[in-house]
């Protein structure tokens, strides 16, 4: 019998997506769950972006090219000058979801073997990606008592090497929701042009910042226009995970005419995708500003609510809709999968995802989980009463 490849036996599982069959089985059973484990989002998509697609009258679905729709280009363009960042039509190359544009961003930028350092925890398909590259992660510690903030530069300079090609961020960060400030990004800065190197940057929760701060990009750092990758989506910005579509940006040449081979060779992105992109960038501020509001709201509710709850501890995040959470628990897999399997408040149950697949480093997130506030107020306050019981009769519950 055939052997798979060693590619396909050291990529990872979805940490957000393996307890789904002890999901489905309890819901067999007649259990409520309350999805706190994956970034889908329950607010409707812009109901401009839904009538468009409506009434799309389209003869042949046809290829785009293979950058994208041009006109969809021309209007991102357009948004980023809104957002404060300038960049032309034929410095980007509109992708099948953001997952796309990190892969071909890693395909251009690194050799097999090379490596990228990645401030952990970080969104767990980093690492699938990294292996479907060929590419090495070195992960380096930010920790919960701060908030996750990004690791000081001498932890950078210790794990550069030879083979380090690049660094990534996620900013506001997935799964901390950590909002780098503009001060940490210059420091970061230094460390890419000191030793020549890529920084790809990981954008997709730009828009969601809250207690009136501001969100920086990196593609606004002076000196180093040339290392920057951006790497985004109209996934959660639009409430939109299933069009698929993202972009990869660079003012670097070279690097954005590479990519476009591969872009090439998987033709072009979704056609409908791009459609609903291209019409998302005319939905009204007021969308966005209500569904802050609202994601502002639910993160109090989980934040406010876990600190409450004996030997628990939640950093209150400065963006996105994610929060990681440190709870008394013995192991965060086997406390999940229990969630699902063995344990039912009033009839209902709640889904988290386990720290330990935000973290290359073994034994690191195991008393940790990531939350994502992507419920109603009312449903995120009864999973948090959930929760609170569940951790009060958890067999392996550590006294703290």
């Amino acid at each position: 019998m055939p052997t798979i490849s060693d590619r396909g036996q050291i990529c990872p599982p979805s940490p957000i997506r393996k307890l789904v069959p002890f999901s489905d089985e309890a819901k067999k059973k007649g259990i409520r769950v309350y999805h706190l484990n994956i970034g889908q989002p329950d607010i409707p998509t812009p109901e401009n972006v839904m009538n468009k697609i409506r009434n799309t009258d389209l003869k042949v679905i046809e290829y785009s090219h293979s950058a994208g729709i041009p006109s969809y280009r021309k209007k991102l363009a357009e948004y980023y000058h809104k957002c404060g960042i300038e960049v032309s039509p034929e410095e980007m190359i509109v992708t099948t979801g953001g997952s796309e544009a990190i892969m071909f961003a890693m395909f251009t930028c690194m050799n097999p073997g090379d490596e990228i350092i990645i401030p952990e925890p970080f969104y767990a398909n980093y690492n699938g990606f990294s292996v479907a590259a060929g590419v090495v992660v070195k992960p380096i510690d930010s920790v919960i008592e701060n908030g996750f903030a990004l690791p000081p530069m001498s932890a950078f300079e210790k794990a550069i090497t030879p083979k380090t090609k690049a660094i990534m961020v996620c900013n506001p960060n997935n799964p901390t929701g950590y909002l780098y400030s503009r001060e940490e990004l210059e420091l970061l800065k230094e460390i890419v042009l000191k030793h020549d190197l890529f920084l790809f940057a990981d954008e997709v929760y730009r828009e969601f910042v809250y207690d009136g701060r501001q969100h920086y990009s990196v593609m606004n750092l002076k000196g180093i226009e040339q290392n920057v990758v951006l790497l985004d989506s109209i996934s959660k910005r639009y409430s939109a995970c299933g069009a698929r579509i993202g972009v990869m940006i660079s003012h670097n040449r070279e690097v954005m005419s590479t990519a476009m081979k591969f872009a090439q060779a998987r033709l072009s992105p979704p056609t409908f995708g791009q459609i609903a992109g291209e019409e998302a960038i005319s939905t009204p501020d007021t969308y966005i500003k209500e569904v802050l509001a609202e994601y502002l709201q639910r993160r109090n509710v989980v934040v406010e609510s876990i600190n409450k709850m004996k030997g628990c501890f939640c950093p209150n995040p400065g963006g996105a809709f994610y929060a990681m959470a440190r709870l008394p628990i013995d192991d965060s897999d086997k406390f999940c999968q229990w969630l699902l399997q063995d344990f039912n408040c009033d009839g209902k149950t709640v889904m988290l995802a386990p720290g330990t697949g935000f973290y290359s480093t073994k034994g690191r997130g195991i008393d940790e989980v990531r939350i994502s506030y992507v419920l109603n107020v009312n449903d995120l306050r009864e999973s948090m009463k959930c929760l609170e019981a569940a951790l009060k009769v958890y067999p392996g519950r550590l006294e703290k």
